[in-house]
């Protein structure tokens, strides 16, 4: 069995206002898994991606992570600044390091998600969607073992969204990355995942835990029968998180 990336053991977090966001979760990550997060609005799922990131601490509980792990952070919105054309935006994390040949790895990243020909725009020229692969291409360009993203698609039209999920799973194929994906869809999250963990309302806990069986890469997935059943299932164990 391969170790775990990352462990989080009874983690709770209450914030400054007496809140308390999660009470007791127990989560682990597996090496190149894709693992969505799926509850409704409020249940801290958003919270949990920030104390796997670093940007938060619990209150209570502990978690796992390895020194130096290198994580990259999608957040709901693009996050792009309007001022910089597209390639300096991408390189903008190894410009904070100091990395050499920032130009070169900016580029290939903007190659990877299909945009390397807009390198030299402004976002204000790009469509929501290509604004949201450049976010992406953001957080690849610094090769993380950890992908987290927050509800990337939520904002976007129907097509878009399930363009971009078929994408983001041939970059999840090709790079090897384990994601951590938020999401209130039960549809995207068995069309990505290899596994769903449901977090139960407010304050948040991981109710259930269910593997995706699916072909890989996914094809006609979304038509099948078995698509269909584990759409229902998974629905099944939303309703009772939320009760």
């Amino acid at each position: 069995m391969e170790p775990l990336l990352v462990a989080l053991d009874r983690v709770t977090k209450r914030f400054a206002s007496g809140t308390l966001a999660l009470d007791g979760v127990d989560l682990a990550l597996q090496p190149g898994e894709f693992l969505s997060l799926l509850g409704p609005s409020g249940c801290g799922k958003s919270t949990i991606l920030r104390i796997i990131a670093g940007l938060a601490r619990p209150s209570a509980g502990s978690i796992v992570r390895p020194d130096g792990l290198e994580i990259g952070f999608v957040f709901q919105e693009p996050t792009l600044m309007p001022w910089a054309r597209v390639i300096d935006n991408v390189r903008l994390p190894l410009d904070l390091k100091r990395a050499s040949g920032a130009e070169a790895q900016a580029q290939a990243a903007l190659e990877l998600v299909g945009l390397g020909g807009f390198a030299r725009a402004f976002p204000r020229e790009l469509s929501g969607g290509m604004k949201m692969r450049v976010s992406i291409a953001r957080a690849l360009v610094t090769r993380p073992s950890l992908l987290l993203m927050d509800e990337p698609f939520a904002a976007l039209d129907e097509i878009t969204r399930l363009r971009l999920d078929d994408e983001l799973l041939a970059l999840w194929r090709s790079q090897g990355t384990t994601i951590v994906f938020v999401t209130h869809s039960v549809f995207e999250s068995v069309y990505l995942s290899s596994r769903i963990a449901v977090v139960a309302k407010r304050p948040g806990r991981i109710a259930e835990t269910i593997a995706v069986e699916g072909p890989v890469p996914r094809g006609g997935f979304r038509l099948s029968p078995e698509y269909n059943a584990q759409c229902a299932a998974v629905s099944a164990a939303l309703d009772r998180a939320s009760a």
